[in-house]
């Protein structure tokens, strides 16, 4: 099985969420479901098929958080130093608008670049990946070719 790399605050998160909906989501499905059944015929009870629809998306996203659990491999930024890898955050400014924006390169099952936490195999994170602070990257979008200049690296 292929390890998955991940920070302990991404752990945390997707335990928590595990945790959830183990003991808050799937028993109130469960109620919703007897509840629907009270309620007679199932095949034209709308209420029934929602909740049987939504026990199925429950049980389907405790399956992938435990398998993404037990391959978790933790790392710990704080522990790390040099040049930008896995869990640094990095301090970068668009070369076109000056626009500056912070990133942490988190594992895929972590990340979310609304809130700073980018995928390690997306674009950007593998034309980071080993550069170092003064460095300047090109990088491939979708939107086309970006340049940045990268101004901090740092391992919280």
């Amino acid at each position: 099985m292929e390890k998955i790399p991940m920070t302990r605050a991404g752990h945390a998160a997707l335990d928590a969420e595990l945790k959830a909906l183990k003991s808050v989501d799937r028993p109130a499905v469960i109620r919703a479901i007897a509840e629907a059944r009270a309620h007679g015929d199932l095949s034209e009870n709308a209420e029934y098929h929602a909740a049987r629809e939504r026990q199925s998306f429950i049980e389907g996203r405790i399956k992938e958080l435990e398998s993404i659990l037990a391959r978790a491999e933790v790392i710990d930024p704080a522990k790390l130093s040099g040049t930008i890898k896995f869990g640094a955050t990095v301090r970068l400014m668009d070369e076109e608008t000056e626009e500056e924006r912070t990133y942490q390169i988190v594992g895929e099952a972590e990340a979310d670049i609304e809130k700073g936490l980018l995928n390690i195999r997306s674009p950007l994170a593998r034309a980071l990946i080993g550069k170092a602070a003064g460095d300047s990257v090109e990088v491939r979008t979708p939107g086309g070719e970006r340049s940045y200049e990268i101004l901090e690296v740092r391992y919280v």
